[in-house]
């Protein structure tokens, strides 16, 4: 009887062991344990398995604190208020669940103020291949693509806020090898907010509900030197059609507007206002470049835009910059993502980058047309600048931009919101057509921004 009970008590010990080992969700499924290694790659803390089973969990957190200055407009305009604000407050968790599956959700809290950016699920199990789903960037225009993190001016080219798609609902496919560069996606509806999604779900109710509004995005990029850390190309092209989107205030409704490369003076001059529209087609060429720690694009994008009489109206523009790294940094180029990622710097204490840009946006459509009231006049600007970026180490950035904006006399917001000039009799007018002499608001701005990526 004392052996049973010792025979018995050891297989109750061992089962309570093999009972400890077991571990179960918080659904009550039974759950394999995959040890962790916590690490930090160039200062961002990963979460990584230990086997080979390729799953890694990690944030992705970026802040920019911005603050300009406005100087210069004639004494007739409206004023312009200096200002600083959160430009991105962003919160990212991103993991790759094993070798082939990755998933990230992205959020922005700037000004106080919650928005989905990225949302995003990718399979990768195909050679060469990348297959997504969600809620992401339209891959359409390389300085679009490029994160903020990593831009040469602290806001993108007028033309590219004015046309390029950002982030939609949608599915893309991606294929890259050897330097060829191909991607195709199609989008919905943008996920800007819970006033996006009203609109959606009232055009839904509605009797001869309409489509959501798909667009169909194709884009090539040839990467001569994509093997290369000293130097490489980047010549691309895409084109986009483009239905009207339930996610509008109006559906059936265009609107191409932009403010002067800043996001402290909310004055959007270049603006066409709501238009009625059938579809539009939207259009780009790229090259871009670096060498060493030289880094350069020059892009040209329009879109054609077809009015339900199916007549065409273009509106389009286009920027070139680059940029110098001072004390021996080099420029680096994600051939996989065909857009520049973060730049090496030359010295322990960091490098400082030079930059330039000259761009021009064209929003007038209609400046042959003889009646005024048919006319779709959104205005035009030419800006240059001159931009300083100090990368303290790989996290910390500081950018000083100055910039001087030449407006055109239809650059009046929408059309009389803003004061555009002056009338025959030396007074300040809103209507673009009354005004005599000098007209547009021209004027410069110092901006400064302190960003941390973590």
């Amino acid at each position: 009887m004392k052996k049973f009970f010792l025979i018995l008590s050891a297989v109750c010990f061992s089962l309570s062991l093999n009972a400890q080992e077991k571990q179960y969700n918080q659904y009550g499924v039974q759950v394999d344990i995959d040890p962790l290694v916590a690490e930090a790659q160039d200062g961002i803390l990963v979460l990584r398995s230990k086997g080979d089973s390729g799953y890694k969990i990690w944030f992705d957190n970026r802040v920019q604190t911005d603050a300009a200055v406005f100087f210069g407009e004639p004494d007739w305009a409206d004023e312009i208020s200096n200002g600083f604000s959160i430009r991105r407050a962003r919160f990212a968790v991103k993991t790759q669940i094993n070798k082939n599956w990755y998933g990230e959700v992205d959020l922005d809290m700037a000004d106080g103020e919650f928005e989905l950016k990225d949302a995003i699920i990718r399979y990768t199990g195909l050679k060469n291949w990348q297959i997504q789903v969600g809620n992401f960037k339209e891959i359409f225009s390389i300085q679009r693509n490029n994160s903020s993190r990593y831009l040469q001016f602290m806001e993108r080219p007028m033309v590219c806020s004015a046309l390029a798609p950002s982030r939609h609902l949608g599915l893309n496919v991606n294929y890259a090898n050897n330097g060829i560069w191909l991607n195709g996606g199609i989008s919905a509806q943008a996920v800007a907010g819970s006033e996006e999604r009203g609109y959606v779900e009232e055009s839904s109710k509605s009797l001869n509900a309409p489509d959501e509004g798909l667009a169909y995005t194709l884009k090539a990029v040839w990467q001569p030197g994509f093997d290369k850390e000293s130097w490489g190309l980047h010549i691309g092209g895409a084109f986009s059609y483009r239905n009207p989107k339930t996610s509008d205030e109006t559906y059936g409704k265009a609107r191409y507007s932009t403010r002067n490369s800043t996001a402290i003076n909310r004055k959007k001059y270049v603006d066409t206002g709501d238009f009625n529209f059938d579809h539009s087609l939207l259009y780009t060429a790229e090259l871009a470049g670096y060498l060493g720690g030289f880094r350069g694009e020059a892009v040209y994008m329009g879109n054609t835009t077809i009015l339900p009489d199916k007549s065409g109206r273009n509106f389009w523009g286009w920027y070139a910059q680059g940029g110098y790294l001072l004390f021996g940094g080099t420029q680096r180029y994600d051939a996989a993502g065909a857009k520049f990622t973060r730049v090496k710097r030359g010295r322990s204490w960091g490098d400082v980058e030079l930059c330039g840009r000259i761009e021009y946006i064209d929003l007038n459509a209609d400046i042959k047309l003889a009646a005024d009231d048919q006319k779709i006049m959104g205005g035009k600007c030419m800006a240059y600048a001159l931009g300083l970026n100090y990368y303290i180490n790989d996290h910390v950035k500081v950018q000083l931009n100055y910039q001087y904006n030449d407006n055109d006399r239809f650059s009046s917001g929408k059309g009389n919101k803003f004061i555009c000039g002056v009338d025959e009799t030396g007074t300040p007018t809103r209507n673009p057509y009354y005004t005599k002499g000098k007209a547009g608001v021209d004027y410069s701005m110092v901006s400064m921004r302190f960003e941390i990526d973590f």
